[in-house]
C-alpha cells in the first residue's frame, strides 16, 4: 500500500460558523482520532485533501501535523449533497505493526457464461469486513464472475484472501455474487394472473361487505315499532 504526505494543522473552533469560515478560505475542517490522546480538530488545504481522497480510502497517509508525522487512515468524510464536494473528514491514527480491523469493496469482472444464456447476475455482497495489518489493505477485493453459470453462486468460501489479508465475514453464508434463472412469459403471465385474482377476490369481498352492511341498515330501519301495552281494566 502507498503511502502519501499529508499536511494539516491544528485549529480552534468547532462551530458551523467557523466550517463555513474555514471552507470560505479553502480549507476542510476534519479531526484525527489519536491513540495516545483526545481527538483533534485539524483543517486542510480543500485541493491537497481531493488528491489525498483520489488515492483510495487505504492509503496510509504520513500525516504532518505540529511539527510531528503520524500514520493515518481516512476514517470517513463527508460530501456536499449538490456540488459532491468534501466537506469533512476524519483521519484515524494508526500503528504500522498493528492489525486493524475493516472493510474493502467487492468488484466483479468479467461477464458471466449465465448471462449468456439469459441468466441475471447480482451481487448480494458489496464490502468485505477485513482484518490486516494497514500495509496489506488493498483498495478492492476483485471477483471473477466469466465461469458462473444460470443457478450458479461464487461465496466468501470460494476465493483465496490476498496476502496478509484475513476475510473476518461467514464464509459460506456470505454470498459475493450469483446467477438467476431468466423468468418465461408463462412465469410472468402466471404471476400476473395471480395478482389479478387477488385483486378481484379482494374487491369481492369488499362488495360483499358493504352489501351485508345496507342491507342490516336497510332491516333495522323497516322494523315496525313495537305495540303501546293496553292499559288494565283492573
Amino acid at each position: 500500500m502507498e503511502r502519501v504526505k499529508l499536511e494539516v494543522r491544528l485549529r480552534e473552533g468547532r462551530g458551523t460558523k467557523d466550517a463555513k469560515a474555514m471552507r470560505a478560505a479553502g480549507e476542510i475542517p476534519g479531526v484525527i482520532y489519536s491513540q495516545k490522546s483526545d481527538t483533534e480538530a485539524i483543517a486542510i488545504n480543500a485541493r491537497t485533501l481531493r488528491q489525498a481522497v483520489g488515492h483510495g480510502m487505504h492509503t496510509i497517509f504520513d500525516v504532518h501535523i505540529d511539527g510531528k508525522t503520524r500514520p493515518a487512515l481516512i476514517k470517513e468524510f463527508q460530501l456536499d449533497p449538490v456540488r459532491d464536494r468534501v466537506i469533512h473528514v476524519d483521519l484515524h491514527e494508526i500503528r504500522l505493526d498493528q492489525k486493524i480491523n475493516t472493510s474493502i469493496p467487492v468488484h466483479l469482472e468479467g461477464h458471466a457464461e449465465g448471462v449468456n444464456m439469459g441468466g441475471a447476475l447480482s451481487q448480494p455482497t458489496h464490502e468485505l469486513h477485513v482484518e490486516a495489518l494497514p500495509a496489506d489493505l488493498i483498495d478492492a477485493i476483485t471477483v471473477d464472475v466469466t465461469p458462473l453459470e444460470i443457478g450458479q453462486s461464487i461465496r466468501l468460501s470460494d476465493i483465496t484472501p490476498p496476502d496478509g489479508i484475513t476475510f473476518t465475514d461467514d464464509p459460506e453464508g456470505t454470498v459475493l455474487a450469483t446467477i438467476a434463472a431468466p423468468v418465461s412469459e408463462d412465469e410472468l403471465k402466471s404471476e400476473a394472473e395471480l395478482e389479478a385474482d387477488a385483486e378481484a377476490e379482494a374487491e369481492a369481498a369488499a362488495a360483499a361487505e358493504a352489501a351485508a352492511e345496507a342491507g342490516e341498515e336497510g332491516a333495522a330501519e323497516g322494523e315496525a315499532p313495537a305495540p303501546a301495552e293496553e292499559p288494565s281494566s283492573e
